[in-house]
């Protein structure tokens, strides 16, 4: 029964819903097979009862019974395949230990040594008596290994002792004479020695590899610890600043509440007074009145008459017809808004200011490349000061501006953040901003969005143009110096007005693939007007607004 179970295959003792080996397997009335728990569990799930393979309903649901016979046949499949693992893990066990003397007949004893000629391996004993036996003296020895067929070549019976590079295997001395003859052939020692070199060099090489990409690991972590850092200080900074303002809102707010309170009071107590003054009126009107009526009562003309002198006084003569009482609230909202609007834009200040400051941080000594000035540019000794200039016979070098008149920075840009600071001052043209290293250096320049050069102008003495962009940029003032940052990692290219510490354009979403150089052009001076170079200048990182 053992052997005639070997013949099936799991397949079919799996249940085909828990896709395992049959565990109290029951049949229902399609003649599908099914575990028992499988089966019920599905049932359950489902609204009605429906074999999970041939989908055949049943009306009621059936009463399972574990077919023993199937149930049988499963337990002893499950059987038979463990003992097979066992088997299998038991014989590679085997063949993973220590090599064994093969002249020994009962117990092995572990081999000393193997025997490329005789193919055998033998333990201390028998390589005792195999090293006295005449005529095996010369056989080669090698330490104890397995397969030792593999090493001896088939064709020539011989141990495999050489190694053709040409054909890059392993031969005999026979194979070296006859079909290897003209082949490059060396000692197998040789040839080990060569490879465990390479190897070595390619550990080498791998742990060098390692040990770079285990510094970049630490390097990240550290930017992410400190990008969480600074995320944390900006968070707590983002909730000081919204929260004096909301202080300051709330503060305006209320002084708003207490002056439309204060008005309306002033209103209120004039009116009680202007209502008390008419009621006073009223009743001194009503008392006359009275007065009257009883006199016009009189028909005695004498009583009359007599009585005519002593009516009260004659009836308030005060006009009341533009007499008003109202409250003027204009502007009340206005102004309190035009104060918290001071309080913001202050607020703004603090923080342009306060932005300002952190990317000049990122600081870089910038200087003018001469070798890629373009000839009619004039670079200073000291590298900071550029203009325009007679034209010069210098060497087209390809790192050389041909038709623009531009110069490259010294300094360049493949990660990480970039800041530098040049003087615009008393020029009415003048192209500022980073490209590029692989950018085309002897044809014109054509600024792209994506792709750069990203570049700041100005033109006619007064109109800002982020080039390639639609539009001029509006400035409330003229920019003295420039500030240029880079983020590499954001792919964010920014230009700030140093003095008053605006922001006056950021380019986003560029597409940074190569390295960035800072470039400057000084522009022509066709007009006579734009003489004044461009002038690389040191940041002050504890620079201040002016008020």
């Amino acid at each position: 029964m053992s052997s005639a179970s070997c013949m099936f295959s799991e397949e079919q003792f799996q249940c085909s819903i828990c896709l395992d080996v049959f565990t109290d397997p029951v049949t229902i009335p399609c003649g599908h097979n099914f575990c028992k728990n499988c089966l019920t569990t599905h049932w359950d799930v489902n609204e009605q009862c429906e074999c999970p393979l041939c989908k055949r309903i049943f009306q009621t649901r059936p009463e399972l019974h574990v077919n023993t016979f199937i149930s049988e046949m499963a337990s002893q499949f499950r059987h038979s395949a463990v003992k097979k693992t066992s088997s299998c893990l038991v014989r590679r066990s085997s063949s993973s230990g220590e090599v064994m003397c093969d002249v020994c007949s009962e117990t092995k004893l572990k081999a000393l040594k193997s025997c490329l000629t005789c193919l055998a391996s033998y333990c201390d004993t028998h390589l005792e008596f195999h090293q006295k036996m005449t005529g095996l003296t010369k056989h080669e020895l090698i330490d104890p290994v397995e397969n030792l067929k593999d090493r001896i070549c088939k064709i020539h019976d011989r141990p495999l002792e050489m190694f053709c590079k040409t054909d890059q295997r392993c031969v005999c001395i026979s194979c070296t004479e006859l079909e290897h003859k003209l082949h490059c052939i060396v000692p197998l020692i040789e040839q080990h020695e060569g490879k465990t070199a390479e190897l070595r060099e390619t550990v080498a090489d791998i742990q060098k590899m390692v040990e770079v990409r285990n510094m970049k690991i630490q390097e990240m972590k550290q930017s992410v610890k400190l990008s969480r850092e600074d995320a944390d200080q900006e968070r707590s900074d983002s909730v000081q600043v919204f929260t004096a303002l909301i202080r300051s809102v709330k503060k305006v707010l209320a002084q708003l509440l207490d002056l439309i309170e204060e008005k309306h009071k002033k209103t209120e107590k004039k009116a009680e007074g202007f209502i008390k003054e008419l009621e006073e009126e009223i009743s001194e009107l009503i008392k006359r009145g009275d007065e009257v009526e009883q006199l016009l009562l009189t028909e005695d003309h004498l009583q009359f008459l007599q009585n005519f002198p002593f009516l009260s006084p004659a009836s308030p003569t005060k006009d009341w017809t533009e007499v008003r009482v109202h409250s003027s609230y204009e502007g009340t909202v206005r102004s309190a808004v035009a104060q918290i609007e001071e309080a913001v834009r202050e607020e703004v200040r603090k923080q342009l200011e306060s932005e300002l400051e952190r990317v000049q941080q990122f600081a870089v000594d910038v200087t003018f490349d001469p070798e890629t000035a373009n000839p009619s540019l004039s670079v200073s000794n000291d590298k900071k000061r550029v203009s325009i200039g007679t034209r010069q016979d210098l060497p087209d070098n390809p790192e050389r501006f041909s038709q623009n008149l531009c110069v490259f920075g010294k300094e360049s840009l493949s990660a990480g953040k970039f800041y530098f600071e040049v003087q615009v001052e008393d020029k009415t043209r003048w192209e500022l901003g980073v490209a590029p290293g692989s950018i085309n250096r002897k044809d014109g320049i054509t600024p792209n969005q994506h792709t750069g050069p990203w570049i700041l102008a100005l033109r006619k003495g007064n109109e800002y143009t982020a080039l390639n962009c639609p539009g001029t940029l509006s400035l409330k003032s003229k920019p003295q110096k420039v500030g240029v940052f880079v983020d590499y990692g954001e792919n964010l290219i920014s230009f700030y007005d140093v003095d008053t510490a605006t922001l006056i354009y950021s380019f986003t979403g560029c597409n940074f693939t190569d390295k960035l150089f800072p470039i400057f052009g000084p522009c022509n001076n066709s007009s006579g007007d734009n003489s004044a170079p461009l002038i690389i200048t040191p940041v002050n990182q504890k620079h201040k607004i002016d008020q």
